[in-house]
């Protein structure tokens, strides 16, 4: 007789949520992305607002404007590197400061983020056993990476040091160093990115 085992499901109260917000919105002109407003909220409020029931506790990881992202009430994180090396600093930041044992993220400038996301990426990746996990699309053309969603366990964090130490900032590519599954999402436009005023322009007026 064959025995099955059940693999341990990974609940809300064991994930703390991290909000990408430490970029320099180069691409919007160097202005704060996550305090732009759609429908007259900031970006980042809406990722907030998505967020907050899929995780335990929920914190920011933001370099400047703090005290404009204090206002939302939840902890601040900046990166522990002051050169704003991009969002694995943030990543970096949330697995240091963390208490629970997995660290959801996503960024600041994506609105329209599932509300089943995390659900999604810890079933995978209690499934698989793996170490993190992250969200794609698949259109009729393309198979669309979103790393910045993601999942990881917080032990991922010296593989992560080690690789910033070494010079290293893609996100993909520190991902394939580590057990991984790619979780996949049926709708593309749940994971657009606002990186320009013509994008935040566009959205707000589809919506």
């Amino acid at each position: 007789m064959t025995s099955t085992t059940t693999p341990p499901q990974i609940t809300a109260s064991h994930i703390t949520g991290l909000v990408l917000a430490g970029g320099r919105g180069t691409r919007m002109g160097g202005v704060d992305k996550g305090l732009q407003l759609l429908h007259g909220k900031p970006l980042v409020q809406h990722v907030l607002e998505r967020l907050a029931p899929q995780v335990g506790t929920l914190a920011l990881n933001a370099n400047r404007s703090q005290l404009h992202y204090a206002r939302f009430g939840y902890p601040i994180w900046h990166d522990l590197e002051s050169d704003y090396p991009g969002p694995l600093a943030g990543l970096q930041s949330g697995l240091a400061h963390c208490t629970t044992p997995f660290l959801a993220s996503a960024p600041c400038d994506a609105p329209l983020i599932p509300y089943d996301l995390v659900a999604h990426l810890a079933d995978a990746m209690a499934q698989a056993g793996a170490e993190a996990a992250f969200a794609v699309t698949v259109g009729e053309d393309r198979r669309q990476r979103h790393p910045v969603c993601s999942l990881l366990r917080t032990s991922a964090k010296p593989s992560l040091d080690a690789f910033l130490d070494a010079g290293e900032r893609k996100m993909e590519r520190w991902f394939a160093t580590l057990h991984c599954v790619e979780v996949e999402f049926p709708e593309e436009r749940a994971f657009c990115n606002i990186n320009t005023g013509l994008d935040l322009r566009r959205l707000e007026e589809e919506q």
